[in-house]
């Protein structure tokens, strides 16, 4: 399809889509308002509909106190009976495929429900409307002009009784129009592959001679494959492999750790980097500006939206909200209501508004990845926020890193203990220690009054850790690649256990 042709059609769904974009833009809570009730109304003859009586459902004060929060042990048990075929239990579509999601916080595998529904109407809707707002804002982009180097998961898709089970993006490639391959690298044969050391290099092999315009996957991932592209082709920055290529898509772990390993390979000032907020439940939000780093919460994927201040989360005072009662710059956990059948579902995730007219959030971290062992609030944005100053005034610069409590024994005072590898290393680790205490003090009040004088928290304990520490634990756990992540912060200290015994045991 020659070029002209292909912007001119992007450019009439832009402006098709941005109208849609304006209404809940304009009509925020009206619009999740009957999404909720559209949502009711089309599941209330499955059996969940019947067991909470969603037809008599008129308001969103019944639907809060009828229907209970659920997490994924609550569905463990349906799911399985939906995988095995059985229809109508929390969706009247049957479900014929399966996202397999586990991270790295337990063994147990996911399979989270996504039914056609979500698959057009969420996920592939938010994958045009992400290119929808990066033309609408650089007019001038030649993204069709070449392909995007899309870098999925690691797992190929398993049939079972009928239905399919794989890493989200793989069931996304698979299930793509014929003609999206054409515009995308590697080949779906390739993107498929299982064996993630084998696949990258097969990545490299098929990309480096392509017209790469575009980037799309998870930062750490991506950084080592963008890493083998240079050390195989021998250049010195991508754009000598891929003179065209303008923009970076994002998503899935903080980009503030590598924002400057990717500038060092990137060295364009105006190359462009947008970030999004997926998971395997939905597709939730998409920076909507260039060089900004807020993401808009997109309310017209077919997913209600409610929110339990972080400061209350898990006691006997616990609240829910729902999105025209959230504040700016306040930490909440995300509950969810979807086309694929989940029901006031925690997800996982906090986040934060920045902005309310629109509403606008960032992704502060994990309701489980956390430290608050001694009231101090921990988490992952702090982290963040503290080792890139710290990372700047020392030069150095980190691959991946985690950190757990140390717990009080007897008189012994407490303390955070951090296992950090880097690719440059700073020149003195106790300095580096020093500026990263002051810095999370300086970012964190509760943090502060707990180490002030020492009183109930001693200054953190680091550890560096060898070359390819954290790969090494992955690749043992069999969780190379795609979604899988690093767990940050942690109220336990089961990995940086693990993560301390494999840095000692070098044989």
């Amino acid at each position: 399809m020659p070029i002209p042709l292909v912007n001119s059609i992007a450019s009439w769904f832009l402006k098709k889509r941005f109208h849609q974009i304006e209404l809940f833009l304009k009509y925020p809570n009206e619009v999740q308002e009957e999404l909720l009730f559209n949502l009711l109304d089309t599941a209330k003859d499955t059996q969940i509909g019947k067991q909470y009586n969603f037809a008599s459902i008129k308001n969103y004060k019944t639907f809060a106190e009828r229907i209970p929060v659920s997490t994924y042990e609550n569905y463990q048990d349906i799911i399985e009976r939906s995988r095995k075929g059985e229809t109508n239990i929390f969706w009247p579509t049957p479900i014929k495929w399966f996202a397999k999601s586990s991270g790295t916080t337990n063994a147990k595998s996911k399979f989270i429900p996504v039914s056609e529904d979500s698959l057009e109407d969420c996920h592939y809707a938010a994958g045009k409307d992400l290119l929808c707002m990066y033309l609408n804002n650089n007019e001038d982009s030649q993204l069709f002009t070449g392909k995007s180097l899309r870098l999925g998961g690691s797992k190929e898709l398993y049939r079972e009784n009928g239905t399919v089970f794989g890493d989200l993006s793989a069931i996304l490639i698979d299930n793509m129009p014929f003609w999206a391959e054409f515009s995308s690298t590697p080949s779906n044969k390739v993107s498929l592959m299982s064996d993630w050391e084998y696949k990258m290099q097969a990545i490299v092999d098929e990309t480096i001679n392509e017209n790469v315009t575009s980037l799309t996957g998870v930062p750490s991932w991506m950084l080592a494959l963008l890493n083998n592209v240079l050390e195989t082709t021998g250049k010195n920055n991508l754009f000598e492999v891929w003179p065209n290529l303008e923009v970076y898509f994002h998503g899935g772990v903080s980009f503030i750790p590598y924002k400057d390993q990717y500038r060092t390979i990137l060295p364009k000032k105006d190359f462009k980097y947008y970030e999004i907020y997926n998971a395997s439940e939905g597709f939730f939000a998409i920076q909507d500006k260039n060089n900004s780093s807020e993401l808009l919460l997109m309310l017209d994927y077919g997913i209600f939206y409610e929110f339990i201040p972080m400061k209350t989360y898990g006691t006997k005072d616990q609240k829910i909200i729902r999105l025209s009662e959230v504040e700016k710059d306040k930490n909440y956990a995300v509950l969810i209501t979807t086309n694929a059948g989940l029901w006031r579902y925690k997800i996982g995730d906090t986040v934060k508004f920045t902005s309310i007219n629109p509403y606008r959030i960032k992704v502060t971290g994990r309701t489980k990845h956390h430290i608050n062992a001694f009231g101090e609030e921990l988490i992952i944005e702090n982290a963040e926020q503290a080792l890139k100053k710290v990372c700047n005034k020392t030069n150095a610069e980190i691959v991946d890193y985690t950190a757990a409590p140390i717990f009080m024994k007897g008189k012994e005072k407490g303390g955070h203990e951090w296992i950090i590898e880097f690719k440059k290393p700073p020149g003195d680790i106790d300095y580096f220690n020093e500026l990263f205490d002051n810095a999370l003090k300086a970012i964190n009040s509760d943090y502060e009054a707990k180490r002030y004088n020492n009183m109930t928290l001693n200054k953190p304990v680091i550890h560096i850790a060898r070359n390819q520490l954290f790969y090494d634990w992955l690749k043992q756990k069999n969780k190379l690649g795609g979604q899988h992540k690093v767990p940050r912060l942690s109220n336990t200290r089961d990995y940086l256990e693990e993560l301390i015994e494999l840095n000692n045991n070098i044989g």
